[in-house]
């Protein structure tokens, strides 16, 4: 039976040398000046309904401008003209916890998605047409003394259905925990995608990947991190997400306490931006390992785990009932299902999903999505929240490395 757009129009509406395996570069515990953690706040607004999974599935085709199955098209109801007249980017609803941010003086404090799949500070503002606005809370630049307009600077981004977010652009003074930078780029939304419109609880993103996708123009602007990594105790971050839970961002320092065993690190290629890694292979449940290159990136922006095909085909071949669902575009099965760990390879390293991480969402009260799916045609594989979830990962700016380490769940 053909899915109901009811349910999921409501959902959508709703990351080479080698291989090291080394010491953290500063621990918290010896860390003083120059590293902070930033824990998330729960988004008010988060509601679990059928149908989050292909809201999420199709916010990662969206957001790399890659053209996403038909199948996803349509469960998002695809007007006559082939255009997509909403889209769920990011998938309302489905950012169930968000980061405070302090922009200006006096502080104006924000609730933004820390994304590591994107470079751009950008927020709504008392300068957002009207229309675009729904219950947000808003930067005001005429509140504060320290905000300076960025003279013929705009910034724009497009996503994959034909949507943007544009406006323009200020310098000013924005805090993360104890680290202000005085003259950080903000971008000032003027125009939003309507699906920000309908996220109520966030107020914008805040980019953690490489400043050369930044989308300020006529001149790029550098990112957060970018701008302070002279100021951090050092140029590292780390990621600490948590199933059903809140979780933290730690700048400048690695809190030991927060993983277990060694971490492992492997080098990024940031040629495109992004924070990219060539994974070693995979394991399903107690199968053998399968030694084979997985170009992916990690990305705290996208909700799903998005590998290449076969993978994918491997891990659900071990889901009893699992099938693939030609209306969905995804691979579905019952919620009575047990499912495997999925275990991925960084060189040497192991790191492992439960399988009660992997079973994301329903899509009826007998029927579940897979936080496994296919990545389709985008060029590289996204180890997204289904993943970082499992895992404690540091994001080594100084060192240009992405560090693995397990963690207690």
């Amino acid at each position: 039976m053909a899915p109901s757009f009811t349910s999921v129009a409501q959902a959508a509406c709703l990351l080479l040398v080698p291989f090291v395996s080394g010491a953290p570069i500063v621990e918290a515990e010896n860390a003083k000046q120059g590293s902070f953690a930033i824990t998330q706040v729960k988004n008010p607004s988060f509601v679990s309904v059928d149908g989050l999974g292909p809201a999420a599935h199709l916010h990662a085709f969206l957001k790399y401008n890659v053209a996403p199955p038909k199948a996803l098209l349509a469960l998002n109801g695809s007007a006559t003209n082939g255009e997509v007249p909403a889209s769920p980017f990011p998938a309302a609803f489905d950012r169930e916890y968000l980061s405070p941010v302090s922009i200006g003086n006096p502080p104006q404090i924000l609730d933004l998605d820390f994304d590591t799949g994107s470079s751009d500070l950008w927020v709504f503002s008392s300068e957002t047409a009207k229309e675009y606005v729904n219950g947000q809370k808003l930067y005001t630049p005429g509140k504060s003394i320290t905000s300076q307009a960025l003279k013929d600077h705009t910034w724009s981004i497009s996503y994959g259905d034909g949507s943007s977010c544009s406006g323009t652009v200020v310098h000013e003074r924005v805090t993360l925990g104890s680290l202000t930078y005085e003259s950080q780029a903000v971008e000032v939304a003027n125009v939003v995608s309507s699906s920000f419109t309908q996220d109520t609880a966030s107020s914008g993103l805040l980019g953690l990947a490489f400043s050369s996708i930044n989308q300020v123009r006529p001149t790029s602007q550098k990112t957060w991190v970018d701008n302070m990594i002279g100021s951090l105790a050092a140029p590292v971050f780390t990621v600490d997400l948590k199933k059903a839970a809140v979780g933290s961002y730690n700048f400048g320092s690695i809190d030991s306490s927060k993983y277990t065993g060694n971490i492992s690190y492997v080098p990024v290629n940031n040629k495109k931006g992004f924070w990219q890694v060539m994974g070693s292979g995979y394991q399903v449940g107690k199968k053998a390992f399968v030694s084979t290159q997985i170009d992916t990136i990690a990305d705290t922006g996208t909700t799903l785990l998005l590998l290449p095909l076969a993978i994918v085909k491997a891990y659900y071949a071990e889901v009893k009932g699992a099938t693939y669902s030609a209306d969905y575009g995804a691979y579905i099965f019952p919620c009575t299902a047990t499912l495997p760990d999925f275990t991925f390879g960084m060189d040497k390293y192991r790191g492992t999903i439960p399988g009660s991480f992997i079973k994301y969402g329903t899509i009826t009260t007998t029927t579940c999505y897979g936080g496994i799916q296919d990545k389709g045609n985008m060029p590289f594989s996204i180890f997204g929240d289904i993943l970082l979830k499992a895992q404690f990962v540091v994001f080594d700016v100084g060192n240009n490395r992405l560090g693995f380490a397990s963690k207690q769940l």
